[in-house]
């Protein structure tokens, strides 16, 4: 058995499953499009579902990849253990439909023990297998594999949820008598329990049930169409045929090894910061590579948790100042021959990932500072559980480094508590733990249809004949009610590309169908769903097809936009914006891209000015099939992740060109007007811009900015009320603004509005600020003519004010003006409000009373409430009828007083 690097490995695995008939691949991107059941692409079958479930009908039905793969259940177990990854890679074959157990088993057998290929010897190999899998077991067996090495276990049975499930086979490698020095590694592996001798290599699944809730597996019917999924983890492939101890040791890891040695100036000796390190560098940069960024939620917040731990590890090893981004390079030199596509991002990825380390240490000192304030509060010489973990969770504190710090200040922490909390915050991830999703019930009647259908573009009515009839997940012969068919030539556009499906009529001789769907079938062809308005479809019905001609045309004029769009925001801003999906229909039109810069309204202006000189000049938009190869020599734009045919469709409109299967104007002149509506960021670097066009500008643009009008229309009427308050007054106040009423035409016009509502909203609480002032100035000014009410009492000043309708903050000021003139003086102030209960206000500098007591009793009068401090109070009573009571009641209580 020949050492071989990781290179060498993939590429014999390709290569024995290429001659066999597979197709090569490549990897999908790390983040899943069109699914969001998932964070992140966490096994090789993932990106294949569609496959799986019959949603689409693969060119090849014998399929072969090295998946990009990333799963963080257990990021706390990377470093400790010898085999666990956040990011790693599996290696898989697949069948959709077409070979099964015998031929799968064949290919595993003959790939890993030929002399050609692995070359692994056979008494190194042990399998287990579903223990009623006796086919498995003896066509193993049959192969030359040892009776004695076969393993039936009852968990060798693949299932998640309701869906396609199966037996499986799953290979181990015996790693030798060194692993096992207790010589009982076997019966642990029999029993399925931990140990270090015996590796799984590769798990080969057949899936050939319909897994149902509520069934026993005996019961489970068997699939129309059987399957074969495979997964191998290369990193476990390299510690084998490496011959080393565990994945870190392996030449996926040891250049990243070695420059953290060389960054650090400490060797490496299995210590856990450097595989900590070593595997979170590697998952951070193929992850921002596929156009991950950090972030507060979902996989933004994952990338955030790596790279500050990876952090954290890094103290472990001297390392003060951001470092993380410096392996950035070497990730790329130990997978680029592989992945290419690290090169292309690598300065980006570094520059991502050094402002996140910065934003770490800006946080970390915030911890540090979140942890003095702990100290400070803290009473029993314990700091809490739950401080301990909110330190961990948000500031990126763990818990040796709160215990080391609080040791040094002679604390000690709750280590228990904290693990409760950890543990709490664990199980919450996993109720909502997204990665483990069945796949949909097989379509065997869409699967097994594949009378050829053509689409037809440029056109809006057609003669066809009605090729199928589908009701009922049965093809019928006739159809009386609603249900699907599919036509022998078709103009409807089925949806996909994010343009939606036409709409119209399909007419024949004895039948009139009102088409409200379409999509497209496992095997390509339009599957119109009908609404059949009269009559009866029989299979062979010649008929008439017309689509809605005004829709089709709306809907190709924001296709259209949509790509003009894209070009201009690619060369007003940069380049570097990539498309993350779109949506078209006959109203709108939404675009979504990623870009790590920031955008300013007046860039949105010169994008929207751009794509309307371009509707202008009257472009003619041509289409040519061609190529892939051709596609990209051209400079075609191609959706990130998306896989593409080795024939393409290439939409050309001036400069941008753009691989799409979707309908479009012939002149860009036929789009009339351009205009966005709307642009927010989703985060993670990804933004969006709605936008619309030709007549529904008008209405778009003013149902944007209607609650504007309607919020400036309320503003007018409150400046309106405070003018004829002031006036009353005699407050002389001025309120000079000019409200435009010209209908919206364009993104400015929307920006304007909400700028010109926020100017309204700043000078409408100016003029609220400046009558206030003045009411408050007009109320002091007769501070003299309020003291004439005062009387003196045994020697002490009692001034008792009565106000209607007053504000609270006016009566203040002219209490604090009035106590600010008096010496041994209590001053009372009643305000009745227009319900005719009131509010009651004390200020005491008489030594012997206390405001607060006299608040208390005087709002028990009124059936209130009240209080305060000695010198200050205030409260309320339900009712005005008992103020002379009061009056009296507080004459008396001067009089008493000493």
């Amino acid at each position: 058995m020949r050492k071989m690097t990781s290179n060498e490995i993939r590429s014999l695995w390709i290569k024995y499953f290429e001659e066999h008939g597979h197709k090569y691949v490549e990897s999908a991107p790390l983040i899943p499009r069109d699914d969001d059941s998932l964070l992140w692409i966490n096994a090789g079958v993932t990106p294949l579902k569609k496959y799986f479930d019959g949603t689409v009908i693969p060119e090849n039905r014998r399929i072969v990849n090295i998946q990009k793969c990333i799963r963080t259940n257990d990021i706390e177990n990377v470093g400790v253990t010898k085999r666990h990854h956040t990011f790693f890679e599996m290696m898989g074959n697949f069948s959709i439909g077409d070979y099964f157990k015998n031929e799968a088993i064949t290919f595993a057998y003959e790939l890993l023990t030929s002399e050609e290929w692995f070359a692994i010897p056979k008494d190194r190999l042990y399998i287990t297998v579903y223990t009623n899998d006796t086919d498995a077991l003896n066509k193993w067996v049959e192969l030359g594999m040892d009776p004695s090495h076969m393993i039936k276990l009852d968990e060798n049975f693949w299932e998640i949820g309701s869906g396609p499930c199966g037996p499986d086979s799953e290979i181990f490698y015996d790693r030798g008598e060194k692993y096992d020095p207790n010589h009982d590694a076997l019966e642990k592996f029999k029993n399925d329990d931990e140990q270090e001798r015996y590796v799984e290599i590769w798990n080969n699944v057949f899936s050939q049930f319909q897994s149902e809730e509520g069934k026993p597996r005996e019961k489970y019917k068997e699939l129309p169409h059987k399957n074969i999924d495979t997964g191998a983890g290369l990193e476990r492939w390299c510690t084998i045929f490496q011959d080393v101890d565990s994945s870190f040791e392996t030449d996926l890891f040891t250049p990243i090894l070695a420059k953290i040695e060389e960054m650090s100036g400490i060797l490496y000796n299995g210590q856990t910061a450097f595989k900590v390190i070593a595997d979170h560098i590697k998952a951070i940069t193929f992850a921002l590579s596929d156009g991950a960024s950090f972030g507060n939620t979902g996989r933004d917040y994952v990338l955030r948790r790596l790279l500050r731990r990876s952090s954290r590890f890094g103290k472990q090893l001297g390392f003060n100042e951001p470092f993380l981004y410096k392996l950035v390079g070497t990730v790329c030199e130990t997978m680029g021959d592989f992945y290419k596509e690290l090169y292309e991002k690598r300065g980006e990825v570094e520059g991502l990932i050094l402002e996140e380390e910065k934003l770490f240490l800006k946080t970390l000192e915030q911890g540090m500072s979140k942890l003095d304030d702990i100290l400070e509060t803290v009473t029993d010489g314990v700091i809490s559980g739950y401080d301990a973990f909110k330190l961990y969770d948000t500031y990126g504190f763990p818990l040796e480094l709160t215990e080391e710090i609080a040791t040094e200040k002679g604390y000690r922490v709750d280590s228990e508590g904290f693990v409760n909390y950890m543990n709490k915050q664990k199980e919450a991830a996993k109720k909502s733990n997204r990665n483990k999703t069945s796949m949909a019930k097989q379509k065997q009647v869409l699967m097994d249809f594949k009378k050829p259908s053509t689409f037809v573009y440029g056109l809006y009515r057609l003669k066809s004949s009605v090729l199928a009839i589908i009701s009922k997940d049965s093809l019928e012969k006739t159809l009386d009610h609603d249900g699907y068919i599919v036509l022998k030539r078709t103009c409807f556009y089925a949806e996909s590309g994010g343009q939606v499906a036409d709409t119209g009529m399909i007419t024949g001789k004895n039948f009139t169908a009102r088409v409200v769907d379409v999509f497209k079938g496992p095997n390509g062809q339009h599957i119109h769903k009908v609404k059949l308005l009269s009559g009866k479809i029989t299979t062979g019905d010649e008929c008439e097809v017309i689509i809605d001609k005004e829709r089709r045309h709306n809907i190709e004029a924001n296709h259209s936009s949509v790509h003009m769009l894209q070009y201009a925001l690619q060369t007003v801003i940069s380049p570097k914006i990539m498309q993350a999906g779109s949506y078209v229909d006959d109203s709108k039109l939404r675009f979504d891209f990623t870009y790590t810069g920031k955008i300013f309204d007046e860039d949105l202006y010169k994008v929207e000015d751009m794509v309307n000189e371009m509707i202008n000049r009257g472009i003619i938009t041509s289409t040519e099939v061609m190529p892939l190869d051709k596609a990209k020599e051209l400079g075609a734009m191609a959706l990130f992740g998306e896989k593409y045919g080795e024939t393409v469709r290439v939409v050309k409109i001036d400069k941008s060109i753009e691989l799409c299967g979707g309908t479009h104007i012939a002149n860009t002149k036929d789009v009339n007007r351009f205009a966005i509506s709307s642009f927010e960021s989703k985060g993670s670097n990804t933004y969006r811009i709605e936008a619309c066009t030709n007549k529904k500008i008008e209405t778009t643009l003013f149902d944007i900015i209607k609650p504007y009008n309607d919020e400036m229309v309320k503003l007018l009427m409150k400046s309106k009320e405070i003018l004829e308050q002031a006036r009353k007054l005699g407050i002389n106040l001025t309120f000079d603004v000019t409200i435009d009423n010209s209908a919206p035409k364009s993104y400015r016009d929307i920006v304007f509005n909400r700028n010109e509502l926020s100017y309204v909203q700043g000078e409408v609480k100016t003029l609220e600020r400046k009558f206030q002032e003045e009411k408050e100035k007009q109320s002091l000014g007769k501070v003299d003519e309020y003291l004439t009410k005062l009387k003196d009492i045994n020697g002490k000043k009692f001034l008792y004010l009565t106000f209607e309708h007053e504000e609270m903050g006016i009566l203040k000021a002219i209490m604090d003006a009035l106590a600010n003139k008096l010496d041994n003086s209590l001053v009372f102030i009643v305000n009745i409000k227009e319900d005719n209960s009131v509010n009651f206000l004390c200020r005491n500098k008489v030594a012997s009373l206390s405001a607060g007591y006299l608040i208390k009793q005087i709002a028990a009068i009124s059936n209130g409430n009240g209080g305060g401090s000695v010198s200050f109070a205030q409260g309320g009573g339900k009712t005005s009828a008992n103020l002379e009571e009061i009056y009296k009641y507080l004459v008396e209580q001067i009089n008493e007083a000493e």
